[in-house]
C-alpha cells in the first residue's frame, strides 16, 4: 500500500475519513497551493485516496478541480509545467476510470503507462515512487506503452454485452443514449460514467438513436425496420413509427422535437412527424445502404452517411441534394453535426472518424483510436467533445480542441500477432499484419531493426536457443529463417499450400515445426532448409504449437477444439487432449516437457499433464478469448493475452490470477524473457508492451 497509506491505515476510520476529506479544500482555502500540488502529485496519497471505502476514484478526480488553471497560473508558487502537471494526471484517472473503478491495484501501471512519455520532474518524481509499490503483484510498464493524455481521449464507458451501435447525448452534456446489438439503450451520467438505466423493447440490434433539445425523448432506430420513441423521464417507450422496408440504420431528430430523419438499409431517408407518427417525405439519392443522419441545429439541412462511402448533404425545404463529402475508404456509420452547424463528425468502417467543415465540404482532419468499425458518434452542445461508440465494445469520448494532434506509435503499423523472446533475455522479435518482424532492445524496449521479406501478414515467430536465428510463419505460406545478427534472410521453407499459423523451434535449433491453415504440421531441417515430413491433424485448421525441450514431442492446437501431442521420431500421434469447448489458439510447454498449457476462444486456459494425456485444471478470468500463452522457465507461472485487452500471470501450482494489466487494444500475443518476470506482449493496434512483474513480495 506505500508508507503513506500505511500509516494512514494505522489512524481511527474517522480521522482517516477527515484527513483524505478536508486535506486538499484546507490547502485551497489558507492559499497554499503548493501543498495542494504537492500531494496531488503524491502517489502514496492517490493510492490512499482511490482505495479508502468513503471516497474512491470520482472522489480522487473531483480533487483536482478545486483549483482552475487560470487561478493557478496566477499564484506564485504555480507555473505553467505544474498545471499541466495535474492535468495530465487527471486526465489519465478518467481514461483510466473503467479500468480502475474494477481493479484499484492498477493504479501504479495505468500512471505509468500513459504518463512516462512526458518529462516533467514532478510526474517522473511520481512516477518513481510508483515504480516501488509492492502491495500487490503488478505489470509495471518499463516504457511509455499508453496514449499519453492530451491526445483526445478523455475516458471509456462499459456494460453493453455487445457492440455499441449508436449513440446520442443530451444538450446539456450531461447524458449519453447507447443502443446496441444486445437490443437495448443505455442511458449514462456524464459526470460518473455510470449507467443510469436500460431501455428494453426492440426485436433486434439497436441501430441508431437520437434525443431531443429537451432532453427529455428519445428516437431509436432497429433493424427490426421501425423507430421507437421513449421517455428519457421514465425509460418508457411512447410509439412505434413505421414505414422503411428494411433495417433502420440511423436517426436524427431537428431541434424544436418535430421532426426526425431516418436513414434505411432500403437507400432512402425519411422525414417523420413526431406529433402525428406519420411519415412527411423521402429523400432518395444514395447508392447503397444510409447508415447515418444528422440535422442541423435550425432544422434546415441534414447530413447523411452511407454504405457508398459518401455523405450527403439535403435541403430539408426543399428535399435536394446540395453537395457530397468524399474521404472515407469504406462505409460511413455515423455522423454528427455541431450546434453552430459549421461541422460534421464522421464514424467509419476504416475505424476512423473524420471532422468536416459544412461551409467548404472539406475535410478538417481525422481521429484515430478504435480497434474496430465505428458505428455511432455525436457531439456536445459546445462542440468539443465527441463521442463515438465502436465494434470494439466501446464508447471513447474525444476532445476535438486536440484532434489535429496525432500520436504516433513507435513500431508495427497494424496488428502484432507474434513475439518471441531470446535466451539470453536482451532482444524481442515480433511478427505483424504490416508484413514485417521487427527486433528489439529488451533493455530500452527500443527497435534495434526491421526484416522485410513476407508478402503478407506475419502470424507466428520463434527464435533459436543461440538467439542467433529467427523463424517467422506467415499468410503468404512460407516461413522464414533469419540472421538476427545481419538482419538478412536467410531461405525460405516453402511447403505448406496456406497460412502459416504457428512455428516453433527445437532447442537444439535444428528442426523447426510448423502449423497452417491447411490443416497440417511439417517438420523443418534448419540445416538445408528442406522438409522432413508432415504430420496431418485430421481435417482441421492448426492455430498453434509447441515443442518440448528435448526436441522429442510436438503439442498442437487446432480449430476442432482439440491439442494433440505428436511423436517427432516416429510422426505419429501419441494422444489426443479434449476439453475445450471451442477452437485452441495458443499452447506452451514447461521446459521439463511435463505440463503444456493451453488457450481458447472458450476464454479459458488448460493446464494438462504430458504422462497421462489428462487435464489439470482450468484457468479462468479472461472475459473474451484467449489468442496468446507462454510460461516462465521453471514452470511456475503462465502468461496469458486476450481479446479482452488484459495480460494476465497465472500460478500454475495453486491455478490463482497473480496480476493484471489491461492494454487499450486486443492483445494478441505474449513471451516472458528467462528473468521469468519481463514480459513482452502485442496487441491489434501494433504496439508492443514492455512489462516488469513486481510486488511478488505480497504473495510471501
Amino acid at each position: 500500500m506505500g508508507e503513506f497509506a500505511e500509516k494512514l491505515e494505522a489512524k481511527p476510520l474517522f480521522f482517516q475519513r477527515a484527513y483524505l476529506g478536508s486535506l486538499l479544500p484546507n490547502y485551497v482555502k489558507s492559499g497554499n497551493l503548493g501543498k495542494y500540488y504537492q500531494t496531488l502529485t503524491d502517489f502514496n496519497f492517490l493510492m490512499a485516496k482511490i482505495q479508502h471505502p468513503d471516497f474512491g476514484l470520482q472522489a480522487l478526480i473531483d480533487d483536482f478541480d478545486f483549483v482552475d488553471d487560470s487561478e493557478a497560473l496566477t499564484h506564485p508558487e504555480y507555473n505553467s509545467e505544474k498545471v499541466k502537471s495535474l492535468n495530465f494526471i487527471q486526465a489519465v484517472l478518467w481514461i483510466s476510470a473503467d479500468i480502475l473503478t474494477l481493479d484499484k491495484t492498477q493504479l501504479a501501471e495505468q500512471l505509468l503507462g500513459h504518463l512516462l512519455h512526458f518529462n516533467i520532474p514532478a510526474i517522473q518524481g511520481m512516477a518513481e515512487v510508483a515504480k516501488q509499490w509492492k502491495a500487490a503483484p503488478w505489470l509495471r510498464p518499463l516504457t511509455s506503452c499508453l496514449t499519453p493524455p492530451g491526445r483526445g481521449l478523455l475516458r471509456t464507458l462499459n456494460n453493453h454485452i455487445s457492440s455499441v451501435k449508436a449513440v446520442a447525448v443530451t444538450a446539456d452534456g450531461k447524458r449519453a443514449i447507447s443502443g446496441s446489438r444486445d437490443k437495448t439503450l443505455k442511458v449514462w451520467d456524464l459526470t460518473t460514467g455510470k449507467e443510469q438505466f436500460t431501455l428494453n423493447g426492440h426485436s433486434d440490434s439497436v441501430n441508431a438513436v437520437a434525443v431531443t433539445a429537451d432532453g427529455k425523448r428519445a428516437i431509436s432506430g432497429s433493424r427490426d425496420k421501425t423507430l421507437k420513441v421513449w421517455d428519457l423521464t421514465t425509460g418508457k417507450e411512447q410509439f412505434t413509427l413505421n414505414g422503411h422496408t428494411s433495417s433502420v440504420n440511423a436517426v436524427a431528430v431537428t431541434a424544436d422535437g418535430k421532426r426526425a430523419i431516418s436513414g434505411s438499409r432500403d437507400k432512402t431517408l425519411k422525414v417523420w412527424d413526431l406529433t402525428t407518427g406519420k411519415e412527411q417525405f423521402t429523400l432518395n439519392g444514395h447508392s447503397d445502404s444510409v447508415n447515418a443522419v444528422a440535422v442541423t441545429a435550425d432544422g434546415k439541412r441534414a447530413i447523411s452517411g452511407s454504405r457508398d462511402k459518401t455523405l450527403k448533404v439535403w435541403d430539408l425545404t426543399t428535399g435536394k441534394e446540395q453537395f457530397t463529402l468524399n474521404g472515407h475508404s469504406d462505409s460511413v456509420n455515423a455522423v454528427a453535426v455541431t450546434a453552430d452547424g459549421k461541422r460534421a463528425i464522421s464514424g467509419s468502417h476504416d475505424n476512423t472518424l473524420k471532422v468536416w467543415d459544412l461551409t467548404t465540404g472539406k475535410e478538417q482532419f481525422t481521429l484515430n483510436g478504435h480497434t474496430s468499425w465505428v458505428n455511432a458518434v455525436a457531439v456536445t452542445a459546445d462542440g468539443k467533445r465527441a463521442i463515438s461508440g465502436s465494434d470494439d465494445n466501446t464508447l471513447k469520448v474525444w476532445d476535438l480542441t486536440t484532434g489535429k494532434e496525432q500520436f504516433t506509435l513507435n513500431g508495427h503499423t497494424s496488428w502484432v500477432n507474434a513475439v518471441a523472446v531470446t535466451a539470453d533475455g536482451k532482444r524481442a522479435i515480433s511478427g505483424s499484419h504490416d508484413n514485417t518482424l521487427k527486433v528489439w532492445d529488451l533493455t530500452t524496449g527500443k527497435e534495434q531493426f526491421t526484416l522485410n521479406g513476407h508478402t503478407s501478414w506475419v502470424n507466428a515467430v520463434a527464435v533459436t536457443a543461440d538467439g542467433k536465428r529467427a523463424i517467422s510463419g506467415s499468410d503468404d505460406n512460407t516461413l522464414k529463417v533469419w540472421d538476427l545478427t545481419t538482419g538478412k534472410e536467410q531461405f525460405t521453407l516453402n511447403g505448406h499450400t496456406c497460412s502459416v499459423n504457428a512455428v516453433a523451434v527445437t532447442a537444439d535449433g535444428k528442426r523447426a515445426i510448423s502449423g497452417s491453415r491447411d490443416n497440417t504440421l511439417k517438420v523443418w531441417d534448419l540445416t538445408t532448409g528442406k522438409e522432413q515430413f508432415t504430420l496431418s491433424h485430421t481435417s482441421w485448421v492448426i492455430k498453434a504449437v509447441a515443442v518440448t525441450a528435448d526436441g522429442k514431442r510436438a503439442i498442437s492446437g487446432s480449430h476442432d477444439n482439440t491439442l494433440k501431442v505428436w511423436d517427432l521420431t516416429t510422426g505419429k500421434e501419441q494422444f489426443t487432449l479434449n476439453g475445450h469447448s471451442d477452437s485452441v489458439n495458443a499452447v506452451a510447454v514447461t521446459a521439463d516437457g511435463k505440463r503444456a498449457i493451453s488457450g481458447s476462444i472458450d476464454k479459458t486456459l488448460k493446464v494438462w499433464d504430458l504422462t497421462t494425456g489428462k487435464e489439470q485444471f482450468t484457468l479462468n478470468g479472461h472475459s473474451d478469448w484467449v489468442y496468446a500463452v507462454a510460461v516462465t522457465a521453471d514452470g511456475k507461472r503462465a502468461v496469458s493475452g486476450s481479446r479482452d485487452n488484459t495480460l494476465k500471470v497465472w500460478d500454475l501450482t495453486s491455478g490463482n490470477l497473480i496480476a493484471t494489466f489491461t492494454g487499450e487494444s486486443q492483445i494478441s500475443c505474449c513471451a516472458i524473457a528467462p528473468d521469468r518476470v519481463t514480459i513482452v506482449a502485442g496487441d491489434e493496434s501494433g504496439r508492443v508492451y514492455f512489462l516488469r512483474l513486481e510486488g511478488m513480495e505480497a504473495l510471501t
